[in-house]
């Protein structure tokens, strides 16, 4: 397949549109203006960042709740914030298709940086269910987003009702720049999805395959008292410098993850990944995780001749079911599936309603919102 020269970006990605030269649209456009208006974006983040920090110290039993899943985004974030900004973190992993190696990085990380570490294990038999529900009525954009978008709110939902319950003001996600699609969150999640919004799947209430107690699994602030207050949910590497190749270089320097292999993303990340990245490239004929490599490598945060190395690696060993690519087939037997199971038979959906795209349009530093908690 071809792809764009400069960042990578496959033929087949919507919008890539190469030209004769083998560039694609993204990087005929991107200008040093925009550059530069990113960079504006982010320090007025990092402004609102260093303030929500200040505020929270000493405001609860810890200063803040990092979600850690074993990658090296969340393992230097921990770090950066007990050693760098004094803070006092609670670790918090929610235990669904961790892998082994995520699993070698977090037991590493914690007993190095001596932080608390709580781990929540919900039911399997719930989640063996929801995703076989999921592969087998994806949505319009596919596999990876019809299944991190119902999961990573279960996660975050999980972190924000410990928070919560336990008076912490602040989440801080090692999610880089890219993550999640801006759809969702830039910087930081809209109050008003917080403390207004339930998350529940409206596509799992209606297909009547979902128990009310599973449903409840999802994040739902109405179900607290009113005057809760509740925690501010930010991304910390939306406004601090990002540099995806310092940062593997950082975590094994520092001893928090035993090599470079253990930190790469590729090794680190959940293994159903790998049935999300087959059904995808089976479906729409790119790894759906190019873009968002390919976006970091346009804006210099990621190493072009890596990914155009390992991209092609993890395009075959999925397809083949190899090496890692095993995963695949594990997981098509775990959740009973076959190849012809794996359908995209639904429509796109918006994660917010209107009210809070609304307020988050009109919402700063660079469309997160600067309100203290309510």
């Amino acid at each position: 397949m071809k792809s764009c020269r400069t960042c990578l970006l496959p033929e087949a990605a919507p919008g890539a549109d190469l030209d004769a030269t083998g560039v694609c649209r993204l990087c005929r456009e991107h200008r040093p203006t925009d550059i530069a208006r990113t960079e504006s974006a982010r320090r007025l983040r990092e402004a609102d960042l260093t303030q929500a920090i200040e505020k929270a110290r000493g405001a609860g039993p810890y200063d803040c709740l990092v979600p850690l899943s074993g990658g090296k985004d969340s393992v230097y974030l921990i770090h950066k914030l007990k050693n760098e900004h004094g803070l006092r973190v609670l670790a918090h992993t929610t235990d669904i298709d961790i892998g082994e190696v995520a699993w070698a990085n977090i037991r590493l990380a914690v007993d190095k940086l001596d932080v608390e570490h709580l781990v929540y294990r919900p039911s399997m038999d719930f989640y063996r269910r929801l995703f076989r529900w999921l592969m087998m009525n994806q949505e319009a954009r596919g596999a990876v987003h019809t299944i991190s978008y119902v999961y990573a709110p279960l996660f975050e939902g999980n972190a924000l009702k410990v928070a919560t319950d336990m008076g912490i003001p602040l989440v801080l996600a090692g999610y880089s720049p890219g993550q999640p699609l801006a759809e969702r969150m830039e910087y930081e999640f809209p109050r008003l999805a917080i403390s207004r919004v339930d998350w529940t799947p409206p596509e799992l209430r209606a297909c009547g395959e979902f128990s009310d107690q599973d449903l409840q699994r999802f994040w739902d602030p109405k179900r607290y008292p009113a005057g809760t207050i509740f925690p501010r949910y930010i991304a910390p590497y939306h406004a601090w410098k990002y540099d995806q190749d310092e940062i593997m270089k950082k975590v094994v320097q520092l001893g928090l993850i035993s090599s470079t292999k253990n930190a790469s993303p590729v090794f680190s990340n959940y293994p159903i990944n790998w049935l999300l990245m087959y059904s995808d490239l089976k479906n729409f004929g790119f790894n759906p995780y190019a873009p968002e490599f390919s976006a970091l490598i346009r804006e210099g945060k990621a190493n072009r001749q890596y990914w155009k190395v390992m991209g092609k690696i993890v395009d075959f060993i999925t397809l083949k079911k190899i090496y890692l690519g095993r995963h695949v087939a594990r997981h098509m037997e775990w959740l009973g599936l076959r190849d012809d199971d794996l359908k995209i038979n639904r429509p796109s959906r918006r994660d917010w309603p209107d009210f809070v795209y609304d307020d988050w349009a009109a919402a700063a530093p660079g469309r997160a919102s600067t309100a203290l908690p309510t």
